[in-house]
């Protein structure tokens, strides 16, 4: 893959042999994050787990104390009372059966969290197909699957964000914008690994966390020393 001038300046104040502290690791991603635009950083956790087994399954939700710099936008599935609830509460988007053809047949997806309360999964459930493979499929362990629409809204929309292990046994999930201060950023980094530590299987033998890399949208991945996570 052919790199940018920028990504290689960048590149070369990164010591790919290093793992570096958690602070040291923000604080030269700030440096390296150079593009024209406010970019994403994202943590990338690889867990010494298996996800294929139910037991070794790694996944949640938790709120970054200083949310990710991106406005979410909420659907919610509801009736009744609750879609009264849900608009009071800020949801971008509420409604039931009328909004399955929009998303099944018309391809709507202008949304980034679904919540949905549950006597609502019946019909969600519909969507199985579309809303899975997107990670939108709403969830009783990551808070979205309630009938506290208005805590779930709040939440959602103060940076909650929901992690959980792809095929390769990684999670990857956003922290912030590179605008944010190092401490700000730090604060977010603590909790996230505070709630991933938390939610380590019983079942999970050996080395937890096998790595844990930062990066920008456009710039490198620094590692970070994950015998001092924790």
């Amino acid at each position: 893959m052919k790199r940018g001038k920028r990504y290689l300046e960048a590149a070369k104040q990164v010591d790919k042999m290093v793992q570096y502290d958690a602070a040291d690791a923000i604080g030269l991603l700030k440096k390296t994050a150079a593009a024209k635009f406010d970019e994403t950083v994202e943590a990338h956790i690889r867990l010494g787990v298996d996800g294929r087994h139910a037991d070794q399954q790694v996944r949640g939700a938790v709120v970054l104390p200083h949310g990710t710099g991106k406005t979410v936008r909420v659907l919610v599935f509801a009736k009744g009372d609750k879609l009264t609830e849900a608009e009071a509460a800020g949801a971008d988007f509420f409604g039931g059966d009328e909004l399955i053809p929009k998303i099944q047949n018309e391809g709507w997806l202008d949304f980034d969290v679904v919540v949905a309360t549950p006597d609502m999964m019946g019909v969600v459930g519909r969507l199985g197909r579309v809303l899975g493979p997107k990670g939108l499929m709403p969830n009783p362990k990551a808070g979205t699957v309630t009938m506290d629409i208005t805590k779930a809204i709040q939440e959602i929309k103060a940076g909650k964000i929901e992690y959980r292990l792809d095929k390769s046994n990684i999670i990857h999930v956003p922290l912030g914008k590179a605008s944010f201060s190092e401490e700000q950023m730090k604060e977010n980094f603590d909790t996230l690994m505070g709630a991933i530590l938390k939610a380590r299987p019983s079942s999970a033998k050996g080395q937890y966390l096998r790595s844990v890399t930062i990066a920008s949208t456009m710039g490198p991945g620094i590692k970070i020393n994950t015998a001092k996570i924790g």
